[in-house]
């Protein structure tokens, strides 16, 4: 009876060496990629907020993965500040974010409990008000009186919100809506709640002072009381 021959299979060890480095090598070049930093950060649109605070509250100070940072979670961190109404988060080339901050707009410092007010009527209590260019409310405002008031700060325009130091609710006999604004500049202006959208039209008003100070009525008439 012949002899049956087997022969042996001889593995190719060093092809599959070779196909299991580069396979190791694409996994982990693919790995380190993935885990390189963050290279640039992009804030914009902030007028008080520093950037300090923002890349601290993102989770961003530190320059964390640029790939394996989640965008969602960086603004479910950014929309817990009072400070901030909205953001936007895009990652641009190369390992770039470009972070869009809508800031909550601050309206008055409430000196009686120190608090900043902001637009959407939150509040929260700040230790410099000096970042803030907003008048101080002097005095207490009766609650129901309150909401009127925000709504009619609301309404004024930037610029010359910037320009009211200080803000006091003076009711009369007369009207019990009646408040007492007092200018940068050494003007004052009295005001009444169904009125407050008169303040914009302060700049137009100087013109025609001609430098003088003293007192603007814009709560029954719309006349001006030189000072002595």
């Amino acid at each position: 009876m012949a002899k049956k021959i087997v022969k042996k299979k001889k593995l190719k060890v060093f092809r599959l060496f070779i196909i299991l480095l580069v396979l190791s090598g694409v996994f982990f070049g693919g790995y380190f990629y993935l885990k390189l930093p963050t290279l640039n950060i992009l804030i914009k649109n902030t007028n008080y907020l520093n950037d300090d605070y923002i890349l601290e509250l993102a989770g961003l100070k530190n320059y964390p993965s640029f790939f394996f940072t989640s965008t969602s979670s960086m603004k479910k961190k950014l929309l817990s500040s009072p400070y901030i109404e909205d953001v936007t988060i895009k990652r641009k080339f190369y390992h770039s974010f470009v972070l869009n901050i809508k800031e909550n707009k601050p309206l008055f410092f409430n000196q009686q409990d120190g608090h900043i007010v902001f637009d959407d009527k939150s509040s929260v209590e700040v230790f410099d008000v000096s970042v803030f260019r907003v008048p101080r409310l002097l005095n207490y405002v009766p609650d129901n009186k309150y909401d009127s008031f925000v709504k009619g700060m609301r309404n004024i325009h930037d610029d010359i919100l910037s320009k009211i130091s200080d803000i006091e609710y003076q009711p009369n006999d007369y009207d019990k809506d009646r408040f007492l604004l007092y200018m940068d500049d050494g003007n004052m202006v009295y005001l009444t709640l169904t009125k407050f959208k008169m303040i914009n039209y302060y700049n137009d008003v100087l013109s025609q002072l001609e430098e003088r100070r003293g007192i603007l009525y814009l709560d029954n008439g719309n006349h001006f009381q030189i000072k002595e």
